[in-house]
Parts: structure tokens; sequence; C-alpha cells
């Protein structure tokens, strides 16, 4: 049975070019279209899509606050079409932490091929139960989550614990990633463990989600940048798009390094990429993570810090979005421990605090 998809965009081009792309793949069937939320909410009711395609701004009613309502009313999977640009990748970002399932960028003459996974993004989360998909609670900058008590007493870290030579965690996440990300770093204490992590997120995306996640938890969190100095009490966020992000030893401590290579897998920044420059630069010194999403990116990075000597953890299946990332990297053996998303940042927190 093919995935039933309903485009809701205003522009008749753009649910054109979606219906062309979707078109091309015989596994996905496209239902409907609709140009605004008004006409969106009578067609989800009519036609009950798999996926929906929800265009950030519209008029009657923003995206926003339509996916607010049919997540409340209704919940429904959704993948945000959003512009490349500064407003449009934060109401994505906002998007996300509502219950949207994953997102992609229209078309432009930096990326004109956005649109390429589409096809792959909506058959992986039409597979995905929809409960399995819970909008974030966390709605105020660096407070304590009362949803999360048992998280929040674990014992802070003392930065003066971190040399140089510290301990690493390099996390890597795909589509699911925006919501696990925060359920992990909200938990972080201020003085965390230096922390690295790869999102595959469409360039703009990435700066926007690094200020909302700096917003919302405890720890400085920035994009990275070529030559940063990695320390404790920061979280650094792979751009997206333009490099991959590597971690390099240099005699002064651990720095940033933004390489601009061809796609690993399908990716830049890859995973991968930044899984194996933690093996070769801190080797058992570090900490890996691979969290919900599809593919294989990462799996044979993992692998790589485990047999340096490092501790793996991957997501597991109940709680990730798509398991397909942890998955991979578990049938390889990467993965030395799975855990619940709810466990993830107290575990990391207390073998880094060892």
């Amino acid at each position: 049975m093919s995935v039933r998809v309903l485009i809701v965009d205003d522009s008749a081009t753009m649910r054109g070019l979606i219906a062309a792309t979707l078109g091309r793949d015989p596994a996905i069937s496209v239902v409907g279209e609709a140009a605004d939320p008004l006409e969106a909410r009578q067609a989800i009711k009519t036609l009950d899509p798999d996926v929906v395609t929800l265009d950030v701004e519209m008029p009657n009613m923003n995206g926003l606050d339509f996916l607010e309502k049919i997540m409340r009313l209704r919940p429904t999977r959704v993948i945000m079409v959003s512009t490349m640009t500064e407003r449009g990748a934060s109401t994505t970002i906002k998007a996300l932490e509502i219950g949207a399932f994953d997102c992609v960028a229209k078309p432009s003459a930096k990326d004109p091929r956005s649109f390429d996974e589409l096809p792959a993004k909506i058959k992986a989360i039409a597979a995905s139960p929809i409960g399995r998909h819970e909008p974030s609670r966390l709605e105020q900058p660096r407070q304590e989550s009362a949803s999360a008590p048992a998280l929040r007493r674990e014992p802070q870290i003392a930065a003066s614990r971190y040399s140089p030579d510290g301990r690493l965690v390099a996390i890597g996440s795909s589509t699911g990633g925006v919501e696990a990300l925060l359920a992990i770093l909200s938990h972080f204490p201020e003085n965390c463990p230096p922390t690295i992590v790869t999102q595959h997120m469409p360039p703009v995306f990435t700066a926007s989600f690094a200020a909302r996640l700096d917003r919302l938890c405890k720890p400085q969190v920035t994009e990275a940048t070529d030559g940063a100095p990695i320390l404790p009490g920061h979280v650094y966020l792979a751009p997206g798009g333009d490099a991959h992000l590597e971690v390099a030893r240099r005699a002064s401590g651990y720095r940033c390094r933004l390489v601009d290579a061809e796609a690993v897998n399908g990716h830049r920044p890859s995973v991968d990429v930044l899984f194996n420059s933690v093996a070769q630069s801190a080797g058992r010194n570090s900490l890996g993570v691979i969290l919900t999403g599809m593919g294989r990116d990462g799996a044979a990075g993992l692998l790589a810090m485990r047999k340096i000597g490092a501790e793996t953890i991957g997501q597991d299946e109940a709680t990730s979005l798509v398991y397909g990332m942890p998955k991979a990297a578990f049938e390889i053996g990467g993965v030395g421990k799975q855990l619940a998303l709810q466990r993830i940042a107290a575990h990391i927190l207390n073998s880094t605090n060892q």
C-alpha cells in the first residue's frame, strides 16, 4: 500500500514541484492539495492522509498556528517545508518542537536539490507510530523541567575536572533529532562535559536550532566554527550543508575543524565523519551517542569509537522516531549500550563524572 500524502502550500508552483517529486516514487500517492490551512483542515478530515507536507508561511493562518491545532485535535505526521531564510528556519525549529516530524528546505539557487530526500523522509515517518512523537514541553529558557525531576537530580559535573585531555561527548542524529537533542541537552548542567553534535539539517536551519538550544538549555550552545576550542560547559553544533565537523587534537587541547569535502552517506555534515575524527583524536577519552534518524550515517564511525575503547550508546527502538541510524550501528556492533531516550542524559552525566 502506498503512502498517502496531502500537500499544503499557498504557491501552486510549489505544490506542483512537490507533487512531481513525490510522483516519481511508486510507493507514494499524492491524494490531495490545499492552498491554505482552512482547505487543509477539511482535506485532512476527508482524505485521512498518512503524511502532510506543510508550508511554514501561508495566508489565513500561519503554519505554526495550524500545526498546533492539528497536533492537539488530530495528531498527524507532518513535514515542514520552509524557505531558506533566518525567519523561515526559526519558525521551522519551533514547528519541530510543536510536533512536526521533520523539515525540508524549499529549493534555492544554493540548494536546488533540497527536495531529493523528501520521498525517503515521507516513507520513513509514515512507518513511525504517531504516538511515539511527543511535542516538546520546553517553553521557558534555562529553567528546571518539572516533567523530569529524576534527571534534574543527577549530580553536577565539576568543571575543574576537565583538562585539554578531558572526556568528550559526541552525538549524531537525524530525523526526530530536534526533539531528542532537546530531551538530552535540557538536562545538562551549566558545566557539562564538552559536547559536539552533528544533526542532519539544511543550511541556515542549524544556526536557528543552536540559538534555540542556547535559550532553552543551561550550557552555552553555538554553531561550531573552524578552530574553536572545545571546552566544558559548551555544546557545538555542526553547521548545516557546507562542511563536515571534525574534532582535532592540538597541543592546547581539542578544537573544532570544519572540512570542505564531499558528502558522506549522502550527508554533509556527516555523523560518520564526526565520530571517526573523535575516535582518532580522543580515543577512549570520548563517549559516542547515536540517536534517531533514517539511514546508516554514524554506524561505522560509532563502531570505530567503540573499537578504540570509547563508550558508545544507541537510542532504543521504542523511543526513536525513526530507528534507522541506531539500528544500523547496533547491528554492526557499534552500540555498547542501548537506552531509552529519557535515560541517556543521566547516563552521560554519570559516566563522564567518574
